[in-house]
């Protein structure tokens, strides 16, 4: 058996429910001191999938050796080189297009929305792509508002990564020029964005942002939930995203 069999294996069954909630935690402590809306389901959560997979192996020191044998290959199989990243597939815009409600992110570096956000992507008459978006933000330590954002998007030979120029409607908001992939996505229910601003000289990158959609505020569906917990891990951002929170804040300023 070689070292991808093996990792895909371990991904599909031992580490499928406890490797999120474990790096839930271990993230929970990277960034401590930081307004993360970690909950105390993620400790109920592992508790429940060890659990769970204690009583097929069971349980002890076969269980450890499984789960730091699977750890193990998974650490070594996967690819986190920016130019190997998978997207999506004859990716269509037109399908693509309308509100989307983040209901996960992975921050950049700097300012950037808070949460509440909401994306409104529009095609216009010449077939280009625009995007609105609007989020809370806090501004020089306790300013608590609603920002709006714009963004125009250039196109790239590969149909899911364009080139996103943006900039916010007031002027002590972000402006930039960042890629925009769109890695999957099934147009109905969920998409997963990814952005590198910067890649290290080995190729991983070393500040990125990403973001999980979902057509409904609610959050994403269950049947989406495996998908998207997919995606998080071929970016090599499992346990790195925060949830965001629908509160009705820009709703209401």
């Amino acid at each position: 058996m070689d070292l991808s069999t093996l990792s895909s294996i371990c991904t599909n069954t031992v580490l499928a429910d406890i490797k999120e909630p474990l790096d839930s935690i271990k993230s929970l402590n990277d960034f401590k001191g930081h307004n993360y809306d970690k909950k105390t389901e993620d400790f109920c959560e592992l508790s429940t999938s060890f659990h769970s997979v204690n009583s097929v192996f069971g349980g002890g020191r076969m269980l450890r050796y499984v789960v730091a044998l699977c750890l193990l290959a998974l650490s070594w199989a996967q690819d986190c080189q920016v130019a190997n990243i998978q997207v999506m597939q004859n990716f269509d815009k037109t399908r693509y297009a309308g509100v989307w409600y983040a209901v996960a992110k992975k921050d950049p570096e700097g300012l950037f929305l808070l949460d509440n956000i909401v994306a409104q992507y529009t095609i216009t008459e010449d077939g280009k792509m625009t995007a609105s978006a609007k989020g809370r933000v806090i501004i020089l330590n306790n300013w608590e508002m609603c920002a709006d954002m714009l963004a125009t998007f250039e196109e790239t030979p590969d149909p899911a990564k364009f080139r996103m120029k943006y900039w916010g409607a007031a002027a002590y908001l972000q402006t930039g020029n960042d890629d925009h992939w769109v890695i999957d996505t099934d147009y109905d229910n969920y998409a997963v964005h990814y952005s590198c601003r910067l890649v290290d000289s080995d190729g991983t990158c070393l500040d990125s942002y990403s973001m999980i959609f979902s057509r409904h505020p609610t959050g994403l569906r269950t049947e989406d939930q495996r998908n998207v917990h997919q995606k998080k891990m071929d970016l090599c951002l499992l346990g790195k995203y925060r949830r965001v929170a629908h509160t009705g804040f820009c709703d209401s300023s």
